[in-house]
């Protein structure tokens, strides 16, 4: 792909990467700098967002996270889009990860509805607006209401998009009806991408301009694909999208990140460890899991 050209440009394709642990626990640079490569060279992703919640942030310590943060900018940073996962349910301290992040060089930052806290919509406005004032960065609204247990509701997100960089949302509700309306009441230039993989060609068709992924670790050439044959050759892209579903589905039968850092230790990748509270697949969830993905027919 051609080099990354600025802040704004992010691209359709973007995966939250997952963050590869060592046997002892410790983050492992050098996978997470193989990984990188991989998810750029050779799946094709615009860009990446690290240290997010795909990339089991809660269990990061600010110096893992700005060490991975380091490794991905000096790796694929002169040709994807880095964003960096800011959000926590604590204001200050997303501020403080938001301009750290800056400092480093980070392409964009993502913040994820305060989880737990449940503000309100008063409260979530305020805490995205006064992190995204802080920082010059372009700003990723993340709104996942199956695991924050609060719905960024369109009118304050609406309200939200007059802060000068709030610039894109990150939209897994799992209500196409808000994200259509979403879509179709947003300012120009503002940018809808699809949190839900399975979501990307409808959200796509009700005018979404991509995907922050987590499948796009194991099939990201063909969700890539996908993406460029819409709206011009839309059946080859439903073909592409129904090929995939059973692999979505896969990917998410058992708490996310997990099946899919099985899935790309499959691949070759130190990545299968997890840290607690999560655990590991079966010895049964591995075996169905390996039929969808340990012999790909796209590979």
């Amino acid at each position: 792909m051609g080099a990354f050209q600025g802040p704004r440009d992010w691209g359709r394709l973007l995966t939250a990467m997952l963050t590869p642990f060592k046997a002892d626990g410790g983050v492992n640079l050098d996978e997470v700098a193989r990984i990188a490569s991989y998810l750029v060279d050779e799946q094709g992703n615009d860009g990446l967002v690290v240290s997010g919640t795909t990339g089991e942030s809660p269990t990061l310590s600010t110096e893992e996270k700005m060490a991975i943060l380091e490794i991905v900018l000096a790796t694929v940073g002169n040709r994807a889009a880095v964003l960096f996962g800011a959000g926590t349910y604590d204001t200050a301290e997303s501020i403080h990860l938001a301009q750290a992040a800056e400092k480093r060089g980070a392409h964009g930052i993502m913040l994820v509805n305060p989880y737990y806290s449940r503000p309100g919509q008063a409260g979530l406005y305020a805490h995205f607006s006064t992190i995204a004032k802080s920082v010059g960065l372009p700003v990723m609204l993340y709104n996942i209401q199956p695991r924050s247990a609060i719905n960024l509701e369109t009118p304050t997100l609406l309200a939200l998009a007059e802060v000068s960089n709030i610039v894109a949302v990150k939209e897994a509700s799992g209500s196409m009806s808000q994200i259509s309306e979403v879509c179709a009441s947003v300012p120009d230039g503002f940018r809808v991408y699809s949190g839900d993989d399975g979501l990307t060609l409808p959200v796509l068709s009700v005018g979404g301009h991509g995907i922050v992924s987590v499948a796009a670790h194991v099939v990201g050439a063909d969700m890539k694909r996908m993406i460029e044959d819409f709206p011009d050759r839309f059946a080859e892209a439903l073909s592409i999208h129904r090929g995939l579903v059973p692999i979505f589905k896969g990917l998410f039968k058992s708490p996310s990140p997990v099946p899919v850092k099985y899935a790309l230790s499959l691949r070759g990748f130190d990545c299968e460890q997890v840290r607690l509270p999560m655990v590991t697949l079966s010895d049964t969830e591995k075996a169905e899991l390996r039929t969808l993905v340990g012999v790909p027919a796209w590979a």
